[in-house]
């Protein structure tokens, strides 16, 4: 995720970050994918002018043509992240790795730790934040590298927040929980490790070698193999002098055992008396009635990538479900698939990716062998399923009621580039300029347009359904870095992360993620108001902790009130608020259980 505050032309290139003037080969540092493809066109396009000293007018219209070529390779960029070079520096030439500040705040250790303390040992710096899809790409890799090297490799979290929100450390340890992130972490939360290292972009990995010293920078997702391959090299260079004795750490833990842990989303169905809870971080799907008594549960709670009956059936991080007669589908995120679920047979399906994270595919392909990427949430409408597809910033289109055969996943909306463009849903026509998204997290329909939680803008888009003719469009919110608490109109109001939207009664109910509040948007006029959330009295706690999904159904509101680990639900007259009493809901134990850290 780049780091916009500016826009690119003005993001001053790192340390140790060369610019390829002349050359189409860019020696990567701490830019991310889009960037570099920007410093790669443009110093093509650099080194073109420059060798012209007289152009004739064939050669200007050439240059000219050139130039638009690569103007529309910027404005239509879908490149997904990939593996970069490593700039690893070399030898005595190595400087010493900037020691981490004092007075900041750790977790998953019992005290802070210093390079110091880790000399001897190969440390991987991962520079991250919790709203980050491509971070939490990351993690598993990191989980590979740790089991593949435990004691000769160390990872340090360095946390340094995009949002306000991420500041605190309550929500970084939640976050840790939600993830299941084995190793230290920095509250970085004023980004003196991150200036430090002159880091750019999220996510950004640092290896230090066994003597303290700086080896080098990798950005971006899709690392693993580079990142294995110089860990072998400084291995190899530091035989002999290695500890491999393995260090354990303190890991942060939830306080007891609750039925949910991090629900996700949420979707009732007041006609067949049905709540369908998607109970991500237990990797299962809990199924009550309206009074919360258990029905069944799909999964067994182990996390895995496994079809069959429900009892034996594995999900990694189940998120946004869609009700279709007797089958659930379930954007089943970390494993990058659509899963349905028959309800009277009561056995598990994959029918839409391969369970592997696809990051170069953004266009689409037969369902049963094309890649997803973290699918966040679903909506079903006149027959088609739209897929809010965070990974790759798009909405995109699977073809559910056609035989498997023909059966296929398209983009639907969105090039790929994470941003917030208005514009034609895809580039049908030279020239255009497609819209763009930036992790749509949230669906929702009146019929004519499908809304959108757009995550990481911290706003609410439009996109017209195939019977409705117009553009994708913004209701609320600005863009990547502007975001607060704030309502208004339009432009003017600030949202925080917003990972949950639903649609009643001509008004959105958008799950203010980041905010802790449940807002509610008028889109025709474009006005936003609170609509829950805002504690009694300046000594009350807030009603909810980072609530991630929202659905309405026979007059009540259903809220996954994610990080307090249960349901809400709202009488949408009266506003009256209550959790949802699960019966027969049996957690999923996890490793050893202790009292975490109490932190503000």
């Amino acid at each position: 995720m780049l780091r916009r505050k500016r826009r690119l032309e003005e993001i001053p290139v790192p340390r140790q970050c060369p610019l390829p003037y002349n050359s189409a080969s860019l020696l990567v540092c701490k830019h991310s994918p889009l960037a570099q493809e920007k410093l790669m066109l443009s110093g093509i396009f650099k080194s073109t002018m420059t060798r012209i000293a007289k152009p004739s007018i064939g050669v200007s219209v050439a240059v000219v043509l050139l130039g638009a070529f690569c103007v529309y390779m910027l404005m239509s960029y879908t490149g997904a992240p990939a593996s970069m070079t490593l700039q690893a520096a070399q030898g005595k030439e190595r400087p010493a790795a900037a020691e981490f500040p004092a007075k900041h705040d750790w977790l998953n250790t019992e005290k802070p730790i210093s390079l110091a303390d880790l000399k001897g040992r190969i440390v991987l710096l991962d520079f991250w934040t919790l709203c980050c899809i491509n971070c939490i790409h990351v993690m598993p890799d990191l989980a590979v590298l740790e089991e593949r090297y435990p004691g000769v490799l160390v990872v340090i979290g360095v946390h340094s927040p995009k949002f306000e929100n991420e500041k605190k450390t309550a929500s970084i340890l939640k976050a840790i929980m939600r993830y299941d992130i084995r190793h230290p972490v920095i509250n970085d939360l004023d980004h003196k490790v991150w200036k430090s290292y002159g880091v750019s972009s999220w996510p950004t990995l640092v290896l230090i070698d066994p003597d303290g010293n700086y080896y080098g920078t990798a950005s971006g997702e899709g690392n693993l193999e580079l990142l294995d391959l110089h860990i072998k090299k400084l291995m190899k260079e530091f035989k002999g002098k290695l500890k491999n004795d393995p260090i354990k750490f303190r890991l942060e833990k939830e306080k007891g055992l609750t039925s949910l842990f991090f629900p996700g989303k949420v979707l009732a169905d007041a006609g067949s008396e049905r709540i369908f809870i998607a109970d991500s971080t237990n990797n299962r799907i809990v199924i009550t009635n309206l009074e919360g008594k258990k029905i069944t549960i799909a999964g067994s709670g182990k996390e895995g990538f496994k079809d069959g009956k429900f009892a034996e059936a594995q999900f990694s991080d189940p998120q946004g479900m869609a009700l279709d007669g007797d089958i659930l589908y379930v954007a089943d995120r970390k494993n990058h698939s659509i899963r349905a679920l028959n309800l009277k047979t009561e056995t598990v399906k994959n029918v839409a990716g391969t369970g592997e994270q696809n990051r170069r595919e953004r266009t689409g392909g037969p369902a049963a062998t094309t890649g997803l990427n973290s699918p966040w949430d679903l909506l079903i409408h006149d027959k088609k399923m739209y897929i809010g597809m965070a990974g790759t910033h798009q909405i995109w289109t699977y073809n559910f009621t056609d035989a498997p055969a023909k059966q296929q996943v398209e983009n639907y909306a969105g090039s790929g580039r994470e941003d917030i463009i208005d514009g034609v849903r895809i580039q049908t026509a030279f020239g255009q300029m497609p819209s763009a998204f930036a992790q749509p997290s949230g669906l929702a329909t009146d019929g004519k347009f499908i809304y959108v939680a757009d995550s990481e803008t911290s706003s609410v888009r439009s996109v017209p359904l195939p019977n409705t003719k117009g553009l994708v469009g913004t209701i609320v919110g600005e863009g990547l870095f502007e975001f607060g608490d704030k309502n208004g109109k339009g432009a003017d109001v600030r949202l925080q992360h917003a990972l949950g939207i639903a649609f009643e009664k001509g008004k959105l109910y958008v799950a203010d993620t980041y905010n802790s509040k449940i807002k509610i948007i008028d889109p025709a006029d474009r006005t936003c108001d609170t609509f829950l959330g805002d504690p009694a009295g300046w000594l009350k706690e807030k009603m909810f902790n980072e609530p991630g999904g929202v659905h309405i159904s026979g007059g009540k509101m259903y809220i996954a009130d994610t990080n307090n680990h249960r349901i809400q639900v709202v009488d949408m007259k009266s506003k009256q608020t209550s959790t949802l009493k699960l019966q027969n809901v049996p957690p999923v134990r996890r490793e050893a259980e202790v009292t975490s850290k109490e932190k503000k």
